[in-house]
């Protein structure tokens, strides 16, 4: 992968969570994921030793599990491909995001950030080491949950490039969908107001064969379902949930013009 040509996708999802165990048996079972753990000398997302497990599917990673403090959110992490990773990450804090972990890079990987935006939204920009293409078929669409959705797109278009756009969606109300330079869509951004938790947050949608089945077999599993199953015309039928361990995911069958992942 290079980023000229992957400029502005994301490419990457790691599960910030307090029970990795947990929540590997919860994907697993959820999802069929298999795992391959790479152990660390010197992980970076904490100083000493650690396991971060791979998640596996079609004979792809497409992420990883991190253990988190006590303190911290549990949360998915969008990589987003760009040119400078310093950059990048200067210009978020020159439009009021923070720093939550400055350029760091991991060796045969990549380099990449942890910002949060103004509205308490985590994400990471990232430049890969490597030319491999980036996973495609099991996270399609990433989604910003927020309450002031318009502030959002203000400040991920001039981040990353991206281009916006404002659909009227009925009940739900409008939405906001960003596209790569290349065109290609790549997130949304939606109004969100939860009794839980007063952050924005990014959560990113997993493919599924059947979403109303899987609704089910996540409750079983000790999930929560935060917004039941629901078609939106030219995007597809879906639904959000919430894992053991408090970390918000979307899964989606999709149609229509969501593409690119």
């Amino acid at each position: 992968m290079t980023a000229n040509t992957n400029s502005g996708h994301v490419v990457w999802h790691d599960l910030l969570t307090h029970d990795v165990a947990k929540a590997r048996a919860f994907y697993g079972e959820l999802l069929g994921w298999a795992y391959e753990v790479e152990h660390a000398t010197d992980f970076v997302w904490k100083s000493g030793e650690a396991d971060y497990p791979l998640i596996m599917a079609d004979g792809q990673a497409h992420g990883g599990f991190v253990e988190i403090g006590a303190g911290e959110t549990p949360r998915w992490l969008a990589f987003v491909s760009v040119a400078d990773v310093n950059a990048t990450t200067d210009k978020a804090k020159a439009h009021n995001a923070s720093v939550q972990k400055p350029p760091f890079d991991v060796p045969g990987v990549g380099r990449s950030s942890v910002i949060c935006d103004a509205q308490g939204a985590m994400i990471c920009p990232y430049i890969a080491s490597h030319d491999y293409p980036p996973p495609k078929g099991v996270f399609i669409w990433d989604e910003l949950l927020t309450e002031r959705p318009d502030e959002a797109a203000a400040f991920y278009s001039m981040l990353f490039d991206w281009t916006c756009k404002t659909t009227h969606v009925g009940a739900q109300g409008d939405y906001v969908s960003y596209a790569a330079k290349d065109g290609t869509p790549v997130a949304g951004g939606m109004h969100f107001q939860s009794s839980k938790t007063a952050l924005a947050q990014w959560v990113p949608y997993i493919a599924v064969s059947d979403v109303d089945a899987t609704v089910m077999l996540a409750k079983s599993l000790g999930g929560h379902v935060v917004m039941p199953a629901t078609s939106i015309e030219h995007v597809g039928h879906s639904a959000l949930l919430e894992d053991p361990t408090g970390a918000m995911f979307g899964i989606l069958l999709r149609r229509g013009h969501i593409r690119g992942r």
